[in-house]
């Protein structure tokens, strides 16, 4: 096995625009409002293929069933890849929205999983915004009277988006991304979400979107308040600058600035790569790729002597710093 790269399944959106191409480089096709790019999907019928190599187009649930031990390593028992890695664009804000846990989803029958998600920001608008969780002391009383209102932005905690900014919102989390914002997201395979308010938007029919209050005020947790951005901790492995941005029950995430040859644990767990700037080269065994902002790599958990070196721009002698960030499961 080598290190992977998928075809991305790209969802078109109301909220989307085109930045997924001019800023990712993904292949769009005529229309503005594609707003996701699904780079590693094993979500029921959305599944991502190998895109080259000897397992070329084969489905990520495929070489799950077929290949799990190899790679999933001490993930190996699960009976599908347990993250899903998107890029958004929020080119209209998102609704406002909050994802169940495990126990609700199951409860409230939309499947086995619910959805704890990371956002890192890579591009923001000046005037940008995130919300992410509800002002202190809002509770149910409150929240309920808000949105009956047609005032539920009264509620949200919200906070200007900066690149770089990392987020983790844990289920239960009332959410929406302003427009203006274009970021990578890590989360649990899992795509159930229950729409809140729709900021009074209508279709092209003259309708409203489907919402989901009930099922979201069973799902709410109304003891969180607000969620801010992640103040990174920072360390040193060897010469390179390492990030800790999340460590939660379903992945950790890690930004990493490679200035040297950084060779990747042996430590029987997959990971996911993603260079955020600069570019770099990944090998493995007889295997070398480049890779820069727009790419993603799952590295499989049997792969021994894995390196990352920054490549040198156009025109340099000397090869320039690359970040990449770096997920894994527990």
């Amino acid at each position: 096995m080598q290190p992977l790269q998928f075809r991305p399944i790209l969802k078109r959106m109301r909220w989307g625009g085109r930045r997924l191409g001019t800023l990712l480089g993904k292949p769009l096709g005529d229309g503005s409002d594609y707003a996701e790019s699904w780079e590693i999907a094993d979500c029921d019928s959305d599944q991502t293929t190998v895109a080259q190599g000897p397992y070329k187009g084969w489905s990520l649930r495929r070489l799950v069933e077929t290949h799990g031990t190899a790679l999933l390593g001490l993930q190996a028992a699960a009976d599908h890849f347990p993250l899903l890695v998107k890029f958004l664009d929020a080119h209209d804000r998102l609704s406002v929205q909050v994802h169940p846990n495990d126990e609700q989803a199951q409860r409230l029958g939309r499947g086995q999983r619910g959805k704890t998600e990371a956002w890192l920001v890579l591009f923001a608008e000046p005037h940008a915004r995130l919300y992410t969780g509800l002002k202190a002391g809002v509770d149910r009383d409150a929240f309920v009277q808000s949105l009956n209102a047609g005032r539920i932005a009264d509620c949200l905690h919200s906070y200007q988006a900066h690149p770089g900014d990392c987020v983790l919102v844990p289920a239960g989390t009332v959410h929406t991304i302003g427009e203006g914002v274009v970021l990578a997201e890590i989360q649990q395979t899992s795509d159930v979400t229950f729409r809140i308010d729709d900021w009074g938007r209508l279709d092209a029919n003259g309708e409203p979107r489907t919402l989901h209050r009930e099922e979201a005020l069973q799902c709410i947790d109304f003891e969180r308040g607000p969620v801010d951005p992640i103040v990174p901790k920072v360390q040193l492995d060897g010469e390179q600058k390492v990030e800790d941005l999340v460590s939660c029950p379903f992945f950790e995430m890690r930004r990493r600035t490679i200035s040297s040859e950084w060779r990747l644990p042996e430590d029987e767990r997959f990971r996911i790569l993603m260079p955020l700037g600069g570019r770099v080269e990944v090998q493995s065994n007889d295997w070398r790729h480049a890779v820069g902002l727009g790419d993603t790599l799952l590295i499989p958990a049997c792969l021994e002597g894995v390196s990352v070196r920054p490549v040198a721009s156009h025109g340099s002698a000397a090869a320039d710093s690359g970040t990449v960030l770096e997920v894994f499961v527990r």
